[in-house]
């Protein structure tokens, strides 16, 4: 399959050329040239099949023969070597729990393939490989577990100073070796902002070998379908599923979108917001208007010109009633967002992250009665025990996992926000 940009679909290359350049020259996005869709013996037979099966009958469709099919089953099977349990919190609603990977977010598993599957195109030929990250608090832990000690790779992370957990930073920061962490003296849109700009520049790609791991990184995307398929699986009943989903960026969103087009049968989708809340106002008003990111609870989610929504727009061929026909919009505010998490724990027992939170209280505000619901809970509430502890003083069970990063050291480089302290920073390292 070749893959062609968001802005040029006369522009294609192949899977291995678009997970190695990240971003197409002209600063679109690479989309898959067709979304292919799977047959009901494959749907038929998903309850029998295994986690390893599932994965790898959606990855081949999209990758087919640049990776051998035995070196992609083991790459599927590194990928996945977790669980993804679908656990009811209420009548009718389920968590999709994405937090079992080693850091605890669902990150983990799109940097997992996409390492691998760098790692598989590395050992062909002599090369190296420096990658560039953004990241709002998981994405950079995930990345740094996901390609540590990967021979032929460098990279280097670029997180917002004072705008993640203390554990996320730890996670992002006591790697060494081939992990680089940058403490960015701005937001996630000025880190992001960075990588963008780093990609486009002519004098860095000349010198170096860039790409990126964040959800502009179409192999990050592949993999993100696999849990909806595990979802449905667990879940038996597939009548009237409505899925809410937690946003950033918006790469699990895509994912699902195309996880649909596959064939799986989700009635409709909720796009689950902070305050952030760009593409929920672009549902109402029809114009997408980015803005600076304000800090939340939520600070995954701190996002405020989201990457993935060309994919969006994209796969909805640019018109937003065709959009407002699938996906409904839903925003939180950080004192709902407590509350949220409040009532799920008192009356269930259920402690929901920030971001689980606000999916799950989207469902609770607009499932219909004849609907089942499910949404992603992207990380586990640990990660974010500053929020956590105005619900509960005292989590249960927390104490090991906090212990387990308290004893790591932490290194990384102070910059700005400047392009130029950045561009010197990368040339000079």
């Amino acid at each position: 399959m070749k893959f062609y940009s968001t802005k040029d679909r006369s522009y294609k290359v192949s899977f291995k050329d678009a997970i190695f350049n990240s971003l197409p020259p002209d600063n679109g996005l690479y989309y898959p040239e067709t979304i292919p869709h799977l047959d009901s013996n494959f749907f038929e037979g998903l309850s029998s099949k295994s986690k390893e099966e599932i994965g790898f009958e959606v990855a081949w469709n999209f990758i087919e023969n640049e990776i051998p099919e035995r070196d992609l089953r083991r790459i599927v099977e590194e990928t996945i070597s977790f669980d993804f349990p679908l656990v009811q919190v209420v009548d009718h609603i389920y968590s999709l729990e994405l937090f079992h990977g080693p850091t605890w977010a669902f990150k983990d598993l799109g940097a997992r393939f996409l390492s691998r599957c760098m790692r598989h195109f590395i050992q062909q030929e002599d090369r190296k490989v420096n990658i560039l990250v953004a990241t709002s608090g998981d994405t950079g832990g995930a990345v740094a577990a996901g390609f540590h000690g990967i021979e032929g790779v460098d990279v280097t992370i670029l997180y917002p100073k004072n705008k993640v957990s203390d554990l996320q930073q730890k996670q992002l920061t006591t790697w060494g070796a081939n992990i680089n962490a940058l403490e960015v003296d701005g937001t996630f849109d000025d880190c992001q902002r960075l990588v963008k700009a780093a990609f486009l520049d002519q004098e860095l790609n000349s010198k170096l070998s860039l790409s990126s791991a964040n959800s502009i990184n179409i192999a990050r995307l592949i993999p993100q379908m696999f849990y909806y398929f595990f979802a449905f699986q667990q879940l038996g009943n597939w009548e009237e599923v409505v899925v809410s989903v937690p946003s950033g960026n918006y790469g699990n969103l895509s994912a699902g979108l195309f996880a649909k087009k596959m064939g799986l049968p989700i009635k409709r989708f909720i796009a689950a917001s902070n305050s952030n809340d760009i593409v929920p106002s672009y549902l109402i008003s029809g114009q997408y208007e980015p803005k600076p990111s304000i800090e939340t609870y939520a600070n995954a989610m701190d996002v405020g010109a989201p990457s993935n929504f060309v994919r969006m727009l994209e796969f909805f061929d640019g018109e937003v009633e065709n959009m407002r026909a699938l996906i409904s919009g839903f925003s939180l505010s950080d004192p709902k967002i407590l509350d949220t998490m409040n009532e799920c724990h008192q009356s269930t027992r259920y402690l929901l992250d920030p971001h689980g939170a606000i999916g799950y209280q989207a469902l609770k505000a607009e499932l219909n009665k004849n609907e089942t619901g499910i949404f992603l809970e992207t990380a586990h509430p640990v990660k974010f025990m500053d929020v956590v502890k105005k619900v509960v003083k005292h989590p249960p069970g927390f104490e090991s996992k906090i212990a387990e990063m308290d004893v790591r050291e932490s290194t990384y480089t102070p910059i700005s926000k400047s392009f130029d302290n950045f561009k010197s920073y990368l040339l000079n390292r």
